[in-house]
C-alpha cells in the first residue's frame, strides 16, 4: 500500500532533520579527525628533536631518553591507527624482560622520589623470555609502576618469577595509610598536570590490553595495606626449557 502524500509530507521535517543531523555529526567528526591526525603530524617533530638531542656519547644517559621517546612514538603511532580506523598489531618476538624492568625502575626512581616512595626491583627469573612486544611490555609495566606511585606507596616492589611456563610480573606497594610530615610535596606546574588525575583507569586498561594481546592475564588487588598489580605472561619455548 502506498502511503498517502499527507502522510509523506507530514514526515518530511524530521527526516530532513535527522537528514541534516546526520550529515553535520559527519561533517564534525570529519574534522575532530582532521585536527587530531594535524597534531599527531606535529607530535613527531618535538620526539625527533627530543631524540636527537640525545647525548650520543654517553649511552648510560641516552639510554632513558631514548627508551621514553620510542614509547611515546608508539603511542603516537597507535592513536593514529585508530583516528583512522585501524589497529595497531603487536610485534611478537622473543623478548628478554629482565632489562625492561630495569629500564622501568631506572625511568621513575625520581619520579616515586619526588612522591616520597622507595622503587625496587627484585627479580628471580633468571634470563626469562618471553614472546612478545619489546614496547608494549614496557609501556605496561610503567603503567604499573606508575599506579603504584601515584596511587600506592611509600614502599613499592617490582618483583619477577618465573614458573610452570609463565613469567609472573608483580608490582605492590605498601598501601597509602598516614605518610610521614617529611614528606616530600607532590610534582607541580606540567609534572601535574600531565599526571591526569581526572582521567582514571587508562592504564589499568592499557595493561589489561597487551597482557589479552599476549596470551597472558592480568589482575589488580587493593586493599589496606596495598595493591598487588599482577601481570602473567607465557614464556618463550625456549625460555621454558632452561
Amino acid at each position: 500500500m502506498s502511503l498517502e502524500l499527507g502522510q509523506v509530507m507530514a514526515g518530511w521535517p524530521l527526516g530532513a532533520s535527522l537528514a541534516a543531523a546526520l550529515a553535520l555529526q559527519g561533517v564534525q567528526a570529519g574534522r575532530r579527525r582532521q585536527a587530531l591526525n594535524e597534531a599527531l603530524h606535529e607530535l613527531r617533530r618535538p620526539l625527533q628533536a627530543i631524540a636527537l638531542a640525545a647525548p650520543s656519547g654517553a649511552a648510560a644517559q641516552s639510554a632513558p631518553i631514548a627508551a621514553a621517546v620510542q614509547l611515546a612514538a608508539r603511542a603516537v603511532q597507535r592513536l593514529e591507527l585508530e583516528v583512522n580506523g585501524e589497529s595497531l598489531a603487536p610485534m611478537l618476538v622473543p623478548t628478554p624482560v629482565r632489562p625492561l624492568a630495569a629500564a622501568a625502575v631506572a625511568r621513575w626512581e625520581a619520579r616515586a622520589a619526588m612522591a616520597g616512595s622507595a622503587l625496587a626491583l627484585e627479580w628471580t627469573a633468571g634470563e626469562a623470555a618471553v614472546l612478545g612486544d619489546r614496547v608494549a611490555i614496557a609501556q605496561a609495566l610503567d603503567n604499573l609502576v606508575v599506579n603504584a606511585i601515584e596511587h600506592g606507596g611509600p614502599a613499592i616492589l617490582l618483583e619477577a618469577r618465573a614458573f610452570d611456563g609463565t613469567l609472573r610480573l608483580l608490582v605492590s606497594d605498601s598501601g597509602r595509610g598516614p605518610r610521614p610530615e617529611s614528606r616530600r610535596p607532590g610534582p607541580t606546574g606540567p609534572i601535574a598536570r600531565l599526571r591526569g588525575r581526572r582521567r582514571r583507569g587508562h592504564g589499568v586498561r592499557v595493561v589489561r590490553r597487551v597482557a589479552t594481546e599476549h596470551g597472558g592475564s592480568f589482575r589488580l588487588c587493593t586493599g589496606p595495606n596495598g595493591s598487588r598489580a599482577v601481570l602473567d605472561l607465557p614464556l618463550a619455548i625456549e625460555a621454558r626449557g632452561q
